[in-house]
Order: structure tokens, then sequence, then C-alpha cells
């Protein structure tokens, strides 16, 4: 969807040189050496404070109030009911609707609202997906049919963890992700096998296999505020201390892998790399190699990289902590990281889609209609030409980025109290991953200041 919302900045907008959207070419202009060199020194000098300050601020920041856990109601069931329904529509549109991404909501609802607006919001008010997932609802009112058979347990996350891997290679690689039947009939299709699997491994299909609720449910662990077990309210990231999700770790690796390379495969850098000239761009079908195997080789990459933090920080802090369980609990410590960047990534082509997606709503056919009264209506990408908005657009962007890091690296060292003992041995322990992250910062900012391609 990006590709499309690309091509359509480059023949409609001005100064749109080098094939990339006009924001782009601002930021460019803007100073963007030495607001990553001021990124970057905010999270090693939050490093450096972790070796002064006392266990208890940290502690403090991480400790949370119980609340009153919220009994289910018929509501989650009516609302799921609601949202099988719209999904439904959607699909309907997709197959029989107009055929422009930016006019049809099937796409637009899928990767505006679903992709990026429910996945970011979820890290700030929780699993929303458990209300708008469209199967809960009609599976509590058909009940099992058969006798289950649960996921065995020892699964962990993994056949979650494959499918963010197909999911993000069908968003990078295939010809055309956003094109309304294509997305349709792999949404229907999804729809269908995640139902069979609902009724005949009960919930344990949701929990471990079901991407949505993966995705949405791993970042709601961000949250300041939780209803569901254990329920309380505390500084984000305290539930993934008063809790051990099973494999959560390497799920959030890979959020975190896939990300950035969503945003690497998009610059001239990655280009020049795989032989491709950005200004003569041949199609999403000439590089389907290329990318597919870059994916493989970034999720490789930052595993190792990580798994190399790991094993020296118990290293350089001597504790016999087994090199597994450390690994997944310090790799909780990522998902700030990866939220964040996933936010400011999309958020400047979403200030865009989102307003096709009100026009489609208002015209679900793209008949001329206008069922929400909202004519004269017209899409604007205005801010893209000035360069004041285009500089608070990627200082907001710049500025996320860095205070993901900022929050990741505290809840590092908060979990390192916990691994590697109390005092400065939790941030000589952590330090290993702290330098990662410092040297991480530097990529995030790197990748939204970089001309990008088609």
């Amino acid at each position: 969807m990006r590709r499309t919302l690309h091509s359509l900045l480059f023949t409609t907008l001005p100064g749109t040189a080098l094939a990339h959207a006009s924001d782009q070419g601002f930021v460019l202009l803007l100073p963007t050496d030495i607001f990553i060199t001021a990124g970057v020194a905010v999270v090693a000098l939050t490093v450096a404070a972790l070796f002064l300050l006392p266990d208890r601020l940290i502690l403090r920041l991480f400790t949370h109030r119980p609340l009153a856990e919220r009994p289910q109601t018929p509501l989650a069931t009516m609302t799921s009911l609601a949202a099988f329904l719209a999904l439904a529509a959607l699909v309907a549109l997709g197959l029989a609707g107009p055929r422009d991404p930016l006019s049809n909501l099937m796409p637009l609802m899928f990767w505006t609202v679903g992709w990026v607006g429910l996945v970011s919001l979820s890290g700030v008010f929780g699993n929303l997906w458990t209300w708008l997932n469209p199967w809960t609802g009609l599976y509590r009112l058909i009940g099992p049919t058969w006798r289950q058979r649960p996921l065995p347990e020892s699964w962990g996350l993994w056949p979650a963890i494959l499918l963010l891997v197909a999911f993000t290679a069908f968003l990078l690689a295939d010809i055309a992700p956003d094109d309304p039947a294509r997305l349709a009939t792999l949404v229907a299709v999804y729809w269908t096998l995640t139902m069979a699997g609902l009724l005949i491994a009960g919930p344990s299909w949701l929990k471990q296999v079901e991407l949505g609720h993966a995705i949405c449910g791993t970042y709601a662990k961000l949250a300041a505020v939780s209803k569901r077990p254990p329920a309380g309210v505390g500084g984000p990231g305290w539930q993934l201390l008063a809790s051990q999700p099973v494999a959560m770790g390497l799920f959030a690796l890979t959020l975190l892998a896939a990300g950035s390379f969503d945003g690497l495969n998009e610059t001239f850098w990655w280009f020049g790399l795989i032989g491709v000239n950005p200004l003569e761009f041949p199609g999403r079908s000439a590089v389907i190699g290329e990318t597919i195997a870059g994916l493989g080789v970034s999720l490789a990459l930052l595993y190792a990289a990580f798994a190399l933090t790991v094993w020296l920080g118990l290293k350089v802090s001597g504790r016999n902590t087994a090199f597994r369980r450390a690994f997944e609990r310090l790799a909780l410590s990522l998902l700030p990281i990866a939220l964040v960047y996933h936010i400011a990534h999309y958020l400047p082509s979403v200030l865009v889609t989102i307003q096709y997606t009100y026009a489609a709503l208002s015209d679900p056919l793209n008949t001329g209609a206008d069922l929400l009264g909202i004519e004269p209506f017209r899409v604007t990408t205005g801010f893209f030409n000035r360069l004041d908005t285009v500089r608070l657009i990627w200082l907001t962007q710049a500025g996320l980025v860095v205070l993901g890091h900022v929050w990741s690296v505290l809840l590092a060292h908060r979990i390192g109290l916990d691994i590697f003992g109390h005092g400065r041995r939790a941030a000589w322990g952590t330090l290993p991953l702290s330098l990662f992250m410092i040297g991480y910062t530097f990529l995030g900012l790197w990748l939204l200041a970089a001309p990008r391609g088609a």
C-alpha cells in the first residue's frame, strides 16, 4: 500500500524528484545528522545514568497497583459478531467493489485502520483485538461441535512467529498486497482456516496461532492499565514483569526485525545493495527473491546479534542464569522499540490514507454517493509540500523512536535486576544490550531520514 501511495504522490505532487514522496525530499533538507546525533546521545546518557541511579527508582518506574479484574461480559460477544459482519461486508467490497485500492474499503480498512491503527493503539490501551476479532463471538454462539484437542503448550508462539514472517513477506514481496480482490480472498481464506482451528483446538488456537491476537496481545503488555489477569495500573511495561508470557520474547524480536526490514527495503541503500536503480524501479515482481532473502537475513542477523548481547551480559555479570531464560526475558525489553518504530514508520502514509478511508466510508461503491454528508471533500497532501509541517512530522517520528529506545533501556535494566542482581551488577549485565540499543537508535533514525525509492 505504501508503494501505491508513493506512486500517487509522485504523479500528483510537485517536487517529487528522486522517485519518493515530497515529504522525504524535504527531510533530506533538514539537519537530520544533528537530530540523529542528539537522539543517540539521549539514549547513551540514559545508559550511563543506570550506573548512578539507585535501584529503587527503576523498581518504582515499573511498579503497579492491583485493580479489580473485569468479568467477561456479553458485550465482547456482540462486538466480535459485529466485527464478523463488518469483515464479511469488506470482503464483499473487495471482491465486487472498486478496483482502486484508494477507493476500496477492503485494503484501506485492513492496512490503515487494522495494521497501523489497531496495532498501534493496542500498545497504549491494551489488547483491542479481544473485542474486535471476528471469531470468538460466533464461536461462543455455536460452541465446540466435537471434542477439542488443545495445541501443545510446548509449541509456544512458534506458529504465530511463522505466520508473522509469512505475513511480512506478503506485505513486502507480494506483487499487489493492496489489490482489493487479492486481499479479500486472502482474508476470507485466513478467516475460514482460523475458525476451523478454533473449533478443533479451542482457545489455544487463538493464543498460539492467530496472528492478530499474537501481535495486539504482545504489544498490549506495554499498556499502563490492564483489566485482565494480572489486573493493575502502573508504569508502561509492568505487565511484562508481573507475568511470564510463553515464548513472547522471540515473537518480540521477530516484530522488531520485520519492522526494521520494512523500512530498510525502501531505501536507496537497499536498492543499491541488490543492484536496482531506484529511479527506474522495475516493479515488485522483479525483486521478489531479493526481498524474501533480505527478510530472512534480517531475521537471522537480529536473532544472532541479540543472542550475542545476552551471552556477553551473562559473562560480564558472572551469573549462572540459564541462557534461554535470560534470552526470553530480555527480548521483551525490545517491545517498545518495535512499537514506536511501527508507529513512526507508517505515520506519513497514514496521514493520507486515513483521508481516503474517510472518503471511501462516505462512498463505499465509488458511485458518487455522499453517505456521511462530507462533500465537498478532497484528500489533501499539502502538508508534504511545506517545510514546517514536514519538519514537525519528522521530529514527531524521531521523538517517538528516541522515546521508545529510552523506554527499552530502562525496561531492560529492570528485567536485569531480576536476572543479574541489584546494584551496578545489573547495569554491567545489560551493558551489551544497552550498547545494542544505542546502535539501533542510530539505525532507526537513519531509516527515517534515508532517501527512499518506489
